[in-house]
């Protein structure tokens, strides 16, 4: 086996005002609070000297804000901003990132390899939209969206094979360089769980902070998680 020089970089939005209360927020486009933005700001740190061949965000502008105020990708509607739906990456060779238009810039994090992944979405929660599992469990002792029913919205497998596109789009990416993919806490969590095999409701065992830094990778031919919720201090503003 020929193991890939690169790594998949999971970044989670910065802090919104559901998130900070704990309630469910999948296709609400609640934006960042000031705190979810300074915390955004400080990925610029935890990132520096990083280059990715491709930055792909989830759909949701909470995500792309984070991109955004980090450093890697253009604020919308700026030269090099791509669309939301836009799939660009290849499933092999060489990605478009790196392609004849990227030039010498093609490395770095930025305007010519931003594009929006649908699929990298937050789990639907369906009637759990905005709503606690604390409240939810005053019906439902014990609901978890992991191992609970979602009445509505998605099924853990159902987020899982989205995951699992997801995985199946980037891998053939790292034989080039690294990936970065900017989302949500439950989807993330997935994808943790799908690139180390196990079923999506493993995922209930890995935890995804706002603005943390996560890091997959590989160990020879094994598929490892090497680093989880890296995160320095926010700065006062930026």
């Amino acid at each position: 086996m020929v193991v890939p020089a690169g790594r998949v970089t999971l970044i989670r939005h910065g802090e919104t005002e559901w998130s900070r209360t704990g309630r469910h927020t999948g296709h609400t486009d609640v934006p960042l609070t000031a705190e979810g933005e300074r915390q955004a700001a400080a990925l610029r740190a935890a990132l520096v000297g990083r280059r990715f061949v491709l930055v792909a965000t989830s759909p949701r502008r909470r995500a792309a804000h984070t991109a955004e105020i980090a450093g890697l990708c253009p604020p919308a509607g700026e030269p090099g901003t791509i669309e939301p739906g836009t799939i660009r990456a290849q499933a092999a060779g060489t990605p478009a990132a790196l392609s004849d238009t990227a030039g010498a810039q093609a490395a770095a994090p930025g305007a010519e390899d931003c594009v929006v992944w649908p699929e990298l979405a937050e789990w639907d929660y369906g009637d759990y939209e905005g709503v606690t599992t604390a409240r939810i469990r005053e019906d439902h002792p014990g609901w978890t969206v992991f191992t609970g029913d979602v009445p509505g919205g998605e099924t853990a497998d159902e987020v899982g094979r989205r995951a699992d596109l997801v995985l199946g789009r980037v891998v053939p990416l790292l034989a080039h360089g690294d990936v970065a993919l900017l989302g949500h806490g439950h989807m993330l969590r997935v994808l943790v769980a799908r690139w180390l095999g196990l079923p999506p409701t493993a995922g209930a065992h890995f935890v995804i902070e706002p603005a943390g830094v996560s890091e997959l990778g590989f160990e020879h031919e094994n598929r490892v998680l090497r680093q989880l919720n890296a995160r320095p201090a926010p700065p006062s503003r930026y």
